[in-house]
């Protein structure tokens, strides 16, 4: 690695996060037409990380110096009341139905550089309403108020509040226990995070945000409590490697998958599905329990409660926000509007900082359907190019 640490002062980084945007940005359009009635779970997830890997591994072949890249966060679809992780080994079975409101979370890499995105989508045609289409739009408004208050100079507190107000509004939780991080090269849970909900168990040091910083907003709404749980321990396939722990494993078959995993997912999260299953099974506990491995679990609400999970990667550019990650919605009917003038005040805000003189910006040339997921691609290939 270079002595400095590299950042968004440096065009080849933000290239590199932009594209990283842009794959997993079409991965999850993919991901959204696979959910239908009858598919299996296992199933999606294994094609948005293939498109991941495949797309990812078509760039930087000739680079001089090896560029890792590939998944950054295995694709997980958590459906109804569960609320995140579920990213299922190859025999499980469960499949989607009509009507399932599923949360799609995936992430990407190039060198590093890390872009990740949450979406939720509705297993329906037409028109989503009622306390479904709620529970979608306060994640959904809460994600916009958020883009408008991570940016310098502002301070990590002033989310954690506004998002629990949008969410209110809506007759709904954020769920307690997620966190936002901070990005860097490599490091998808930076030290400085956003607290979805202040309580007096999880403390977080007080943080400013700054210029040329990465943030993973990640925001996760419930028409429950927002108080979720582990219910099966079998159900997490997700791990991380703790790279500060050493321990020597005492079983065989740990040690063997311990070694797979050190050279394979060294640093980001990986889904047991990459891993022999029946070995998998028995190695990954021991690993687990001495700390080498940190584990995502599934956590759920209660059954009968909607849950609904909105993340999106933002690069603190000089010339303000640049959200590089997201999807389109479907069609909501919310039960509920928002009147308070406070967050009204909030969603007026402009995510971009005035430039003095400067013309309108070009619209690139872009063959997706998507405006939405094209755009900041764009607006950044011409500014580069008026700069």
């Amino acid at each position: 690695r270079e002595e400095k640490e590299l950042d968004l002062t440096s065009p080849e980084v933000v290239t590199k996060y932009k594209s990283a945007a842009e794959i997993v940005n079409k991965a999850l359009q993919l991901v959204v037409k696979e959910c239908k009635p009858k598919t299996k779970i296992v199933d999606i997830c294994e094609k948005g990380d293939a498109f991941i890997r495949e797309q990812t591994g078509n760039m930087y072949k000739n680079a001089k110096r090896k560029i890792e890249r590939g998944v950054a966060f295995p694709t997980c679809l958590s459906v109804n009341n569960t609320v995140c992780h579920f990213s299922p080994l190859a025999s499980d079975t469960s499949e989607l139905q009509e009507g399932d409101m599923v949360k799609i979370d995936m992430g990407c890499h190039i060198d590093g550089f890390i872009a990740v995105v949450a979406h939720t989508h509705v297993v329906q045609e037409g028109l989503v309403n009622d306390r479904k289409a709620d529970v979608i739009a306060a994640a959904d408004t809460a994600a916009e108020v958020a883009l408008r208050l991570v940016r310098p100079g502002k301070k990590n507190k002033d989310v954690t509040d506004a998002i629990q107000k949008v969410a209110a509004a809506y007759d709904c939780k954020i769920v307690e226990g997620v966190l936002s991080h901070q990005l860097k090269q490599f490091v998808i849970d930076g030290n400085k995070v956003i607290l979805s909900v202040s309580n007096p168990d999880t403390r977080v040091d007080d943080a400013e945000f700054e210029e040329n910083e990465v943030y993973a907003v990640d925001i996760v709404a419930s028409t429950g409590e927002g108080k979720p749980k582990l219910l099966d321990e079998k159900q997490t396939t997700i791990y991380k490697r703790a790279v500060d722990k050493n321990y020597h494993l005492k079983m065989k078959t740990s040690r063997f998958i311990f070694s797979e995993i050190n050279q394979k997912f060294p640093i980001l999260p990986f889904t047991a599905r990459a891993l022999e299953e029946k070995r998998a099974r028995l190695g990954l506990v021991e690993c687990v329990n001495h700390d080498l491995l940190q584990p995502y679990p599934v956590l759920h609400e209660k059954p009968g409660d909607y849950v609904a999970h909105i993340k999106f990667t933002v690069l603190l550019m000089p010339n303000g926000s640049d959200r590089i990650t997201l999807h389109p919605l479907q069609k909501l009917q919310p039960t509920k509007t928002i009147d308070d003038p406070e967050i009204k005040g909030w969603l007026a805000l402009g995510t971009k900082t005035k430039k003095k003189g400067g013309g309108k910006k070009k619209k690139g040339k872009k063959n997706e359907g998507d405006k939405a997921d094209a755009e900041p691609m764009d607006a950044s290939k011409t500014d580069a190019a008026a700069s």
